[in-house]
């Protein structure tokens, strides 16, 4: 029988700091906070919370400002939209959560968690960057975000969701396609043009996430599908050498490892997690000296 400090493996829906979300696993135990790619949305995480939660963490996975079910106000201006504007917005649900959170970006969402490392480290406890990278999103999907700029001048949302639908060789069902159009539309539009701004302009800073990282004892982990085709793997693996992180490569998924290869996420998760745990129980524990301590 559960406890009263437990809730369900399954993910149920909620908000946090105004941001929907999903959530499952233990209220008490160690804080998985997801955030989503560009286009995407809390859900993209529904079949790995379950297996985070089943591993004893709490695991929380939010729409971003603007994205799907997280309200945006048609009338913000595109700083509203900043990666530094959303790391706030995660700051603030961090915060709500208790603080000390577990981080994992996704994509774009990845260029949101390096901001809020760099601007509130004080509310994390670790951060992974998956199928994320250093700067600007580069290669084939540069030109489809390029060519999604084109088509909306041209054409409008509709053309773009079209277009979009044409280039996605995916199998789907009918459900399937039906949810993904359902949450193109409900996101905002102000949101995803800003969003995409910022993918084709991000610029590097990977040195100062490196540098926070270091002076507050922060586990970073660079992760990413074998296949990724969105940042090549080579990127992120200097990435990683870069930061300092440890790096990981998830086999059988491509750039949304979460949805291509759940358990083989949700393993490589949960490993990096319960060392980021355990290294900060050492640093706080009887005995810790903090000047020379180390977090694995």
């Amino acid at each position: 029988m559960r406890t009263s400090a437990e809730v369900s493996d399954e993910p149920r829906r909620t908000t946090v700091a105004g941001l929907a979300a999903l959530a499952a696993g233990r209220a008490d135990g160690p804080t998985v906070l997801m955030l989503p790619g560009y286009t995407g949305s809390k859900e993209d995480f529904a079949p790995v919370l379950p297996l985070l939660a089943a591993a004893g963490l709490r695991a929380v996975a939010v729409d971003l400002r603007g994205q799907y079910e997280s309200a945006a106000d048609p009338h913000w201006a595109d700083s509203q939209f900043t990666v530094d504007a959303l790391a706030a917005d995660v700051a603030t649900a961090a915060a709500e959560l208790g603080g000390h959170v577990h981080l994992v970006g996704h994509s774009f969402g990845g260029l949101v968690a390096r901001a809020a490392l760099i601007g509130h480290a004080a509310m994390l406890g670790s951060v992974v960057l998956l199928g994320s990278g250093p700067a600007a999103i580069v290669g084939p999907r540069r030109l489809a975000l390029q060519a999604m700029f084109f088509v909306h001048r041209q054409s409008g949302l509709d053309a773009v969701w079209e277009g979009a639908r044409a280039l996605d060789t995916v199998p789907r069902s009918p459900e399937e396609v039906e949810f993904l159009r359902h949450r193109f539309f409900a996101s905002s539009e102000r949101g995803m043009l800003a969003m995409g701004e910022v993918l084709l302009a991000e610029p590097d800073r990977v040195v100062d996430a490196a540098a926070v990282a270091d002076i507050h004892g922060i586990p970073l982990l660079v992760a990413h599908g074998v296949g990724d085709d969105a940042w090549p793997p080579a990127l992120q693996a200097d990435m990683a050498v870069r930061l300092g992180a440890r790096y990981a490569v998830i086999p059988d998924a491509l750039h949304s490892p979460a949805a291509q290869n759940p358990a083989g996420t949700a393993d490589v998760l949960v490993a990096f997690v319960r060392d980021a745990v355990a290294g900060s129980a050492a640093l706080t524990g009887p005995g810790a000296d903090g000047d020379s301590a180390e977090v694995a």
